[in-house]
């Protein structure tokens, strides 16, 4: 813990303010400096965090929490990377091209968008901002719409209401992936302070929109539309967009979480913004029993991500991603037009895919975590998903994934069924009983202090288990391509990783039980070894 503050804290902190162009981040840190010197162990302990930085520039781009200093998301930050971002463009043969700037609801985020913007522009590149805060796909679709050298969204999706980020897209409409990360944090270190990049009004606004919800709304694979959905926009972005998509498509019978459906940088009604959280679609899944819907879905706060609710005889819940990824990918196999297709998931998704996959000749592939690599599977991809919520429809016009999107094709697939009197759960429990019972489930260890994520992976890479849920399993190191373990045996798998994006490890079980004679009993043998194997994991984070 740090007890008094040195010079040199003191003159970084002196340096960044007066290297920092906004005049109300000079001002927050200053006051938090000044408290410092004045001997406060609160704001010395807040001071030395804020300097601890820069931000990492990752294959992520940038998160943190919105706040003054180096390490935090701040107009000075992002205003730096920015020039990072067109050195290293302008490196690659990209001068003056477009570049797309577009950003959420949180809190700086239009400010944030404005530097980008007003930097890029300085810098001689055609920027066009798209109008107002709008979903993370308008922006992914409108990078390839046209034909936009970079894109730059100003989103922290999920994260905690404190958090702000910067996520940046390559020529390819996809995010990107190294070494261009490496080159532009490289870039950022060498850009000077701030106050001394130029900045410039130029940008001109775009409204892709309506061709963003063209597209979309041709994805459902059949003419049913007789379905009563109701969704949740979780307090960010994706509410109006969402009911534009539906109605476009031609689903009238929608209803959205009146409270959750205006964007609030807050997120007053959850604890964390993200569908997975425990409690965060309580009111969606309230809702969808009061009106007795057909399908529930659930955005996350930049829509990038589409969670479903179904009815399970007398109570709802929500589908894990796994589940809606098999339930989706068996039914774009299922209606594909395109030759030799591909589908692809990730290492730490469920494997029951490749299954499906096989089942209908079709080629199968697993990436490394991220839609980075996803969106980069091959030639001939028309599905792709992964764990954590992210499905991408609709890979020829957005590579990335697309709540909106998905939440339309699964509208269409849940009305088809419908119409023939069948339900997502009955088809989930025929892919169980031709694939065998694949159940996921995850371990999270959140952490203040970074440096646990290290000692425990460096602990189990020198001693790993030799058993997990009453299985023998041998481990593979998956370095240098990631920093990840795979523990593989009988019927059972676990990968564990840092989180790229969050300050926690992951651990994510997989077992597979085949069904060799009734349903339930393979269900219930299968819940009960990852019972086991759930609580083995855990003593490994303890």
């Amino acid at each position: 813990m740090t007890t008094a503050l040195t010079p040199a804290l003191r003159d970084k902190a002196f340096r960044w303010i007066a290297d920092d162009a906004d005049a109300d981040s000079r001002a927050e840190l200053q006051a938090v400096l000044a408290r410092a010197m004045g001997g406060e162990a609160a704001a010395l302990e807040d001071l030395a965090d804020r300097m601890s930085g820069p931000l990492e520039f990752g294959t992520a781009g940038l998160r943190g929490p919105v706040r003054a200093g180096p390490n935090g998301m701040n107009v000075a930050v992002v205003t730096r990377t920015t020039a990072g971002v067109a050195t290293w463009l302008q490196a690659h043969g990209h001068s003056g091209g477009t570049v797309v700037v577009g950003r959420d609801a949180r809190h700086g985020s239009e400010a944030f968008a404005t530097a980008v913007a007003e930097v890029l522009s300085a810098a001689g590149f055609a920027v066009k901002t798209l109008p107002g805060p709008l979903p993370t796909p308008v922006l992914a679709f409108a990078v390839r719409e046209l034909g936009a050298v970079a894109g730059v969204q100003i989103t922290a999706s999920h994260n905690p209401p404190a958090d702000n980020g910067y996520k940046l897209y390559d020529a390819s409409g996809a995010q990107i992936v190294p070494p261009s990360d490496g080159e532009i944090e490289r870039a950022i270190e060498a850009t000077p302070g701030a106050v001394s990049v130029p900045r410039s009004a130029g940008a001109v606004t775009v409204d892709l929109v309506d061709a963003y919800l063209d597209r979309v709304s041709s994805l459902p694979r059949g003419p049913e539309r007789s379905l009563k959905v109701v969704a949740t926009a979780l307090h960010g972005v994706g509410a109006e967009t969402l009911r534009k998509a539906f109605e476009r498509a031609g689903f009238t019978d929608l209803t959205l979480v009146d409270a959750q459906s205006t964007p609030d940088p807050d997120f007053p009604t959850v604890s964390f913004p993200n569908p997975e959280e425990p409690g965060a679609t309580d009111l969606l899944l309230a809702l969808a029993s009061e009106v007795d819907a057909d399908l529930a879905i659930a955005l996350d706060p930049d829509a990038d991500r589409c969670a479903l609710g179904v009815r399970v005889g007398d109570t709802w819940r929500m589908l894990r991603g796994d589940e809606t990824g098999v339930l989706l990918g068996s039914h774009i196999l299922s209606t594909v037009e395109a030759p030799d297709p591909l589908v692809a998931t990730t290492i730490v998704s469920s494997s029951m895919l490749g299954e499906i996959a096989a089942a209908h000749g079709a080629r199968y592939k697993e990436t490394l975590t991220g839609f980075k690599w996803l969106a980069r599977a091959g030639e001939g991809l028309v599905f792709a998903y992964e764990e954590a919520l992210g499905l991408c429809v609709n890979p020829a016009f957005v590579r990335d994934k697309d709540g909106i999107a998905a939440a339309v094709l699964a509208a269409g697939y849940a009305a088809s069924l419908k119409a023939a009197g069948r339900t997502l759960p009955e088809v989930l429990d025929e892919l169980y009983v031709q694939h065998g019972v694949h159940l996921t489930d995850q371990v999270s260890l959140r952490v203040t202090d970074l440096s646990v994520r290290g000692q425990l992976m460096a602990g189990l890479r020198a001693a790993p288990p030799a058993a997990l849920g009453g299985v023998d399993v041998t481990l593979t190191d998956l370095l240098p391509e990631t920093d990840g373990l795979r523990l593989l045996g009988e019927g059972v798998r676990v990968v564990i990783r840092p989180s790229g994006t969050e300050p926690k490890l992951k651990a994510y079980l997989q077992v597979k039980e085949p069904v060799t004679g009734e349903l339930a009993e393979a269900r219930d043998a299968a819940a009960k070894r990852l019972a086991a194997l759930r609580a083995d994991v855990e003593a490994l984070f303890a």
